[in-house]
């Protein structure tokens, strides 16, 4: 009986665990605590034109990660329409897209092009990215359904 006891103890401890390590999915780029756009609020990017960082009373949750907002009003309006302000490729840095990589991004790269939210790595990948926007969207759009649903480590 105690054998039994301490394997469902093992057992609870190992699900514990991994369940801890898991992330919003290999087809969103989160942090550890499932965040995505590394904190900025999706809204802002629309409205105030620059990254603002959100605040975590303000969340959302859309295809599994966690968004933070500044404002309550932000919130309500990216629950009201979420696939507008999500960002393109899962948060994923753009540019990266276009070679097939998955990279982090820093939440302070970012451009809006025809209504949709692009983001990169970081200021200086923007400004690679940028040069040819039209031409990078075209080959990150032909790379994304092949690495969508494939873990970042893995490419």
């Amino acid at each position: 009986m105690k054998n039994l006891f301490t394997l469902k103890s093992l057992f609870t401890a190992v699900a514990i665990s991994v369940s801890s390590l898991s992330f919003a999915g290999v087809d969103t780029q989160t942090d550890s605590n499932d965040v995505i756009l590394a904190g900025h609020d999706a809204v802002a990017y629309f409205t105030q034109n620059k990254p603002v960082l959100g605040k975590s009373e303000f969340t959302a949750v859309h295809n599994d990660a966690i968004y933070r907002f500044s404002s309550a009003a932000n919130r309500d309006a990216f629950n009201s329409n979420p696939e507008k302000y999500a960002p393109a490729y899962g948060g994923f840095c753009a540019f990266g897209t276009t070679f097939g990589k998955k990279f982090e991004i820093d939440g302070k790269a970012f451009e809006i092009v025809d209504g949709k939210l692009y983001v990169n790595k970081n200021l200086d990948v923007y400004q690679a990215w940028k040069k040819d926007i039209p031409k990078h969207l075209v080959e990150a759009q032909e790379q994304w359904p092949t690495i969508e649903f494939t873990p970042s480590a893995q490419l």
